[in-house]
């Protein structure tokens, strides 16, 4: 069962922290807290990359019920996760997160 079928909540800010430390453990350039959401971008040879990596992360927000915003260009997608139902940043925020990362290892 995905963590989107689980009541979710806004996270604490305590609570942020600790997952965003987690989350991106020893990464330099890991996912970052800007106005209010997970952020993180990811960089690409070329436009094909890009776009099969939307479409991955359009397969994981499908599968999950938890929908990023997406900007994507010739060689770059960042990719935003929040909560809106809850106005802030829940744990499905970083499982969604964890599973994009999960993409490029």
């Amino acid at each position: 069962m995905s963590q989107a079928a689980a009541p979710r909540r806004a996270l604490s800010a305590t609570e942020i922290v600790s997952q965003l430390s987690k989350l991106n453990g020893e990464q330099p350039l890991g996912w970052r807290l800007i106005d209010g959401a997970l952020e993180k971008s990811f960089r690409f040879k070329d436009f094909h990359h890009s776009i099969g990596f939307v479409n991955a992360v359009a397969f994981i927000a499908n599968a999950e019920n938890h929908h990023p915003d997406l900007a994507v260009n010739f060689s770059q997608c960042t990719v935003r996760f929040s909560t809106h139902d809850v106005n802030g940043i829940s744990a499905s925020d970083f499982l969604c997160a964890s599973k994009v990362d999960a993409l490029l290892v």
